[in-house]
Formats: C-alpha cells, sequence, structure tokens
C-alpha cells in the first residue's frame, strides 16, 4: 500500500571462509525435503511433502501430564547427564518393543541415538572413507543420503521393484564394484514400507538378501522406522532378527511415539556398538536424559501397544483416501506403489514430465509433493514424487490429489504441444 514500510531485503554477504573450509563441507546443500518446509507449512497448501507422523492423534494430557510427573519425582536424574549409551531402563524396554519384530537382543547391544538419523551419522562416521562405496536401495531415503554424502562416500544404487530390493541386481552391484577394484563398507535398506517407495521386501526375498551379503563379507545396515505401522498384518520378521552378527538394526520412536523427543537407537555386533558408543561421545559426550527418561515413563506407564494401533488405523484410513484419489483423478499414464504400511505413496508421472520441473507450478496450485531427484545420489528420479499422506485429513488428501492431478493434465499437455524438456531423467 502507498506509504506503508516495505520490509528490508536481507543484503547479500560474501563468505570470507571461503577456502578454509573442510572439503567434505564445500558440497553441502539443503535437501529437497529441506527446502519445501517454510512453504508447504502455508494454510492454503495442501502438503503431501513431508513426512511428519501425525502426533495429534497422541492422548496429549495424558501425556503432559506424565511429563509432569517425571520431572517432579525423577527431575534430579531426567534433567543431569547420562551415559552415551543410553539410560539401561530404555534399553530394556527398546529390546521389548523390537521384540514384536521377534529380535531377541540384549540391553548391552543397544544404543540410544538421536533418532535414527544421528545413528546413521554415526555408522557413516565409523566406516566411510572418502570414496568408499555404500550400497543403497534406487530410490533411497534422503536423510541416508545427505549423511553418506557428508563422509564422501560413493553411493552405488541397487534397483528395486514392487518386491523390494532385488538380489539378482544386489548381486550385480557387488561383482561390479569388486571387478573395479573396489569393495562395498555395507548395504543400506528400508525393507518395510520404503521411505520414499512405499514398498515392502518380500518375505521369500530376505533370506536370499542376507546370504547375497553373508558371502560378500557386506554388513546390512537395516533402517526400520515404519516396521510397527503396517496396515495388513503383524509386524514382519526383521533381517536383524536371522543375523545377529551381520545386521545393525535401527529403530526410532519418532514414527511410534512423537518425533520431538527425538530418541532412536542401534543395535550391533559388540565390536560396531562400541565404536559407535565412543562416536557418540565426540560428538554430543551424552544423549538428552529428559528425553530418553520420557520414552522410558512412556513405554511404562503408557498402553503404547494399543497406540500404535490407533495409528495403524489412522494411517491406512489416510492410505486408503490417497488410493481412492488417485485412481479416481490421476491421468491414465500415471501409476503409483500401493503401500501396505508407513506413509508414503511414490509416484511415476507420465513420460516426458519431470517432477522437479513441475512442482513451482504445483505450488502456485496449492499443492506440494517431493520431487523423486531427492532420493537418488545422481539426482535422477525426475519422473517420480513423493507423496506423504500421515498428516492431512481424508478430505484434505482427496483435494491434494486433485489439485495434483489437474498440474499433471495441463503439464501432459504443454508436453504433447511442445514437447518435453530437455535432460529429463
Amino acid at each position: 500500500m502507498p506509504g506503508e514500510q516495505q520490509p528490508k531485503s536481507q543484503p547479500q554477504r560474501i563468505d570470507r571462509y571461503v577456502g578454509q573450509y573442510a572439503e567434505r563441507a564445500v558440497d553441502m546443500v539443503a535437501s529437497e525435503i529441506r527446502a519445501l518446509f517454510s512453504v508447504a507449512a502455508r494454510p492454503e497448501i495442501v502438503s503431501l511433502a513431508g513426512g511428519s507422523p501425525n502426533v495429534s492423534a497422541l492422548p496429549l494430557d495424558v501425556v503432559g501430564a506424565m511429563i509432569g510427573d517425571l520431572i517432579a519425582t525423577q527431575g534430579s536424574t531426567a534433567l543431569q547427564y547420562c551415559t552415551a549409551q543410553g539410560d539401561a531402563g530404555l534399553r530394556e524396554r527398546i529390546c521389548d518393543v523390537m521384540a514384536l519384530e521377534e529380535i531377541g537382543a540384549h540391553p548391552d547391544e543397544v544404543v540410544v541415538t538421536v533418532g535414527s538419523q544421528q545413528a546413521l551419522d554415526l555408522l557413516a562416521r565409523i566406516f566411510i572413507d572418502p570414496g568408499d562405496v555404500i550400497l543403497v536401495e534406487a530410490p533411497s531415503y534422503v536423510g541416508a543420503l545427505g549423511a553418506f554424502a557428508a563422509y564422501q562416500a560413493d553411493v552405488v544404487h541397487v534397483a528395486m521393484d514392487d518386491d523390494g530390493l532385488i538380489p539378482e541386481a544386489l548381486e550385480e552391484a557387488i561383482q561390479r564394484t569388486a571387478a573395479a577394484g573396489r569393495r562395498a563398507k555395507f548395504l543400506y535398506t528400508v525393507p518395510n514400507f520404503q521411505n520414499p517407495a512405499g514398498v515392502t521386501l518380500a518375505v521369500g526375498r530376505r533370506h536370499r538378501i542376507l546370504d547375497i551379503c553373508r558371502r560378500a563379507g557386506l554388513l546390512v545396515v537395516e533402517d526400520n522406522p515404519y516396521g510397527l505401522l503396517g496396515f495388513d498384518s503383524e509386524p514382519i520378521r526383521a533381517l536383524r532378527a536371522d543375523d545377529a552378527d551381520g545386521v545393525v538394526y535401527l529403530g526410532t520412536f519418532s514414527k511410534t511415539f512423537a518425533a520431538g523427543v527425538r530418541v532412536g537407537w542401534a543395535v550391533a555386533p559388540p565390536a560396531i556398538r562400541d565404536k559407535l558408543i565412543l562416536a557418540a561421545e565426540s560428538a554430543v559426550l551424552c544423549h538428552a536424559s529428559f528425553s530418553q527418561l520420557t520414552v522410558r515413563e512412556y513405554l511404562n506407564t503408557q498402553p503404547w501397544r494399543e497406540q500404535i494401533k490407533h495409528f495403524r488405523e489412522l494411517y491406512q484410513d489416510r492410505r486408503d483416501a490417497t488410493l481412492r484419489a488417485l485412481s479416481a483423478m490421476m491421468p491414465a499414464e500415471c501409476s503409483w506403489t500401493r503401500p501396505a504400511g508407513g506413509f508414503y505413496v511414490w509416484l511415476r508421472l507420465p513420460d516426458g514430465i519431470h517432477s522437479k520441473a513441475m512442482l513451482p507450478r504445483a505450488i502456485s496450485s496449492r499443492v506440494a509433493y517431493v520431487p523423486g531427484t531427492g532420493f537418488y545420489a545422481d539426482g535422477s528420479g525426475g519422473k517420480y514424487a513423493r507423496l506423504c499422506y500421515s498428516l492431512p485429513d481424508p478430505d484434505r488428501i482427496t483435494e491434494g490429489v486433485r489439485r495434483l492431478a489437474s498440474v499433471i493434465e495441463t503439464e501432459i499437455q504443454l508436453r504433447d504441444d511442445f514437447g518435453p524438456a530437455p535432460g529429463i531423467k
């Protein structure tokens, strides 16, 4: 308006420390998801982007009272330092949680972390030298790709299909790496309701994947944040349950309790566990006692199994709404996965349409998603988009899919009139 004081833009600052950063810091960039946060949070935008759990489904008044009692009765412990391995009582309860996936772990094998993301960083720190090969699924979790890139790994993608990681593709990747005179340090996999593709590693493939890795001397990192959130069956037996010496298992309470407490864990063979504890000590000295005791008290005093069942029903309703809307509204050239749990649908766009190039037009149409390019180390994946259904209610999901379908139809028309944009991968 005339006469109003306009906000001043921040001046462009020159980085005076260029040339002084470590080599691994030079190419650090924001992830595709982080770059979307500020836009997707606008109330007029239907966000099918960030994978936020639906914490409003918790009994927040009960949890608040539990935390008040914790401080009143155990405040001197909850607000004090603890060990880098984590609270012993919490580690016992973590073993109870993992027993649902048939993991027979001892509390001494557990290392508590700041979410499972810190466990990924610690594993990268103790295993990766610059240029080391890490095998990961194609596509793969963007946070894992970021952790591996920070330690300058050479990420090699292994193909998946609707039944998860393809054993023949894994064997080929191992052989190709060996033929180049190199050896992969580990395989990173999200076997259940995978982020971003939503697919699950078929039961018939699991022993074969473990056998391939065992014969190759290849460690498996099993990241399983969604394993208790299946819609159609009881939790699937974990890879770790069949190979305690060859698998590092990562878990988190971000999806089954609350992301804000930032509590996860790793279960590892003793030698790796010891390295993880040392790495954690150098990074943070110890983890937050308050967060750990909050989770411990939640597991000790609240009906957490029933709460997980409630989450499963809530997310299943949203998954169903997503699939119904996609089937009813998406152009015939699109296809998508049909997840049996978790948070995500992986949408394949029509040929010649690039998800990252399309995103600004989607935002203008008030819908957000994550372009598939963020889930590939080489920036490919432009023909895909990740849709997350965990947070919006079913009606809002339906409206978001309607808006997205309209954008895609416009893109198809532009493609047919003018041809696809060059360089689409």
